[in-house]
């Protein structure tokens, strides 16, 4: 389909918060998981299958759905999306048994890939001038959307109970559904394929895509650090190293949230052909957000400061890498995009379930000092792969 590089300021807002509040729905239920599983029944030792079920109900979708777009007219496919994503909220807030719970929590991750259906809408109304920092923009919103969905999720269950946050977030998809049956336009691909070739093609253009493959592997290994981070840092705080409440632990994310404004930038400088180089200070801020927290230690005030500044240098780090990834990918063809854009988020994903599952063990096994050490491992690894772009023929920018 012919591009049509009309998008508005305004549209690139909506687009942004449409996938804040899309993808949301991912981690609302990750601060709550002891309150869900006494009020379901659910036993304690197995509480943390509700996060790995929306992680892999997510992981189906990218792969699954996602393509769609490619297949499908992209309004109708999101709209779709966001109503049986606001049915599995309902769903979610009014069960009392906990296998329907968490077939709710599946449905959730499944369903919420519309945020990714969303993305490459925004890249095909983009000239291809400013794609990077529109991408960028529509992408700091959605990683808005994950970092604050914790802490809110923690201060409206403080509030109102655990229940609150599913039917707010159901009344907001639903309405977010109709905005953007009026707004978005309509955008029919012209793609020949049934959904059983297109689902073939995926593996194709991953074994044909070097730029894939690579930017993939660089954000894989940047969200296992976000996410082995993020999921200790609350465990850190409310020991009695730092003695932070749950209100503490919140403001404390919600002081990480500013790291999301490296994302426009991020794009901007994509655009100008800066990709490159700005994917190395992506790396460097991501190993520096571990580096020093491990390597600098003092006061209870002082260390708690590194934490801070840590957890903004990496958010920056992370979304400045992720916007990078995805504009180089965007500029690998329009019939494709829906198709890579879910094997990127898919591969990162991945990396990301790594690091949270890391995180833990390391946490439990060797403390504090053995998290950091593993989460400097990420980017490294990811930097020492950077630098293999400077001895290949076919280096990627």
């Amino acid at each position: 389909m012919k591009e049509e590089h009309t998008i508005t300021r305004g549209m690139v807002m909506l687009l942004a918060t449409a996938a804040g509040l899309i993808v949301a729905n991912l981690y609302y239920a990750q601060p709550l998981v002891g309150p869900i599983s006494r009020a379901t029944g659910l036993d304690p030792g197995a509480a943390g299958v509700i996060v790995t079920l929306t992680q892999i109900g997510y992981c189906l979708g990218l792969l699954f759905i996602v393509p769609l777009g490619d297949l499908l007219e992209n309004r109708k496919l999101i709209v779709t999306l966001l109503l049986a994503t606001a049915l599995s909220l309902v769903a979610a807030a009014s069960t009392s048994s906990a296998l329907l719970f968490l077939a709710a929590a599946f449905a959730i991750g499944l369903t919420a890939v519309a945020a990714q259906v969303l993305v490459p809408i925004a890249a095909h109304m983009s000239s291809p001038e400013r794609r990077g920092q529109t991408v960028g923009t529509v992408m700091s919103g959605l990683l808005l959307g994950i970092m604050l969905a914790r802490p809110v999720s923690s201060l409206v269950a403080d509030a109102l109970g655990w229940h609150a946050i599913f039917v707010i977030s159901a009344v907001l998809t639903a309405l977010l559904a109709l905005v953007l049956s009026k707004r978005l336009p309509l955008r029919q691909p012209h793609g020949t394929m049934r959904y059983g070739e297109l689902l073939r093609s995926m593996w194709h253009l991953l074994a044909t895509t070097p730029i894939l493959r690579r930017r993939a592997a660089y954000q894989a290994c940047t969200f296992g650090a976000f996410s082995l981070f993020w999921t200790t840092t609350p465990l850190i705080l409310s020991s009695p190293k730092f003695g932070l409440s749950q209100t503490g632990i919140a403001i404390f994310a919600l002081v990480g949230v500013a790291g999301a404004i490296a994302s426009p930038i991020a794009g901007r400088r994509a655009d100008q052909g800066k990709s490159r180089s700005t994917t190395a200070m992506a790396l460097a801020a991501a190993m520096l957000a571990f580096a020093v927290p491990l390597l600098v230690t003092g006061s209870r005030e002082l260390e708690l400061g590194l934490l801070v500044a840590a957890a903004v240098v990496l958010d920056m780090g992370v979304s400045a890498n992720l916007v990078v990834g995805q504009r180089a990918i965007f500029t690998l063809g329009a019939e494709v995009r829906s198709r890579l854009n879910g094997l990127y988020i898919a591969i990162f994903f991945l990396g990301g379930a790594l690091g949270s599952s890391l995180g833990a063990w390391m946490f439990s096994n060797y403390g504090w000092q053995g998290v950091m050490l593993t989460g400097l491992l990420f980017p490294a690894a990811a930097f020492i792969l950077y630098l293999t772009e400077f001895t290949e023929q076919r280096a990627i920018a």
